[in-house]
């Protein structure tokens, strides 16, 4: 996606601190799923951001998120929206 393209020229841009499509794994009891998570951005260790082109928020992109924050431990992550006249977002908080 080119907004993600575009984003991570501007954290390189500015020195911030991210990893791009983190991957994290799902615990079940005792064991690993095979099935991953993909988070599109984490920022300074600690923050998920989120990054979509849509119409509108969608139920599922919400909870898309909070899947994210419990595997990861993280506590906020923002979902944000670049298909409308103005930036969109909305911070999830764990």
């Amino acid at each position: 996606m080119v907004y993600k393209d575009a984003l991570e020229y501007e954290f390189d841009l500015k020195n911030i601190k991210f990893e791009r499509e983190k991957e994290y794994f799902v615990n079940y009891k005792e064991t690993r799923l095979k099935h991953k998570f993909y988070s599109d951005f984490v920022v300074f260790d600690k923050i998920i951001l989120e990054v979509k082109s849509v119409k509108e928020f969608h139920p599922k992109h919400i909870a898309q998120c909070i899947n994210y924050l419990k595997v990861s431990g993280n506590k906020l992550c923002i979902l944000v929206n670049f298909q409308n006249n103005s930036l969109e977002f909305k911070r999830i908080v764990l």
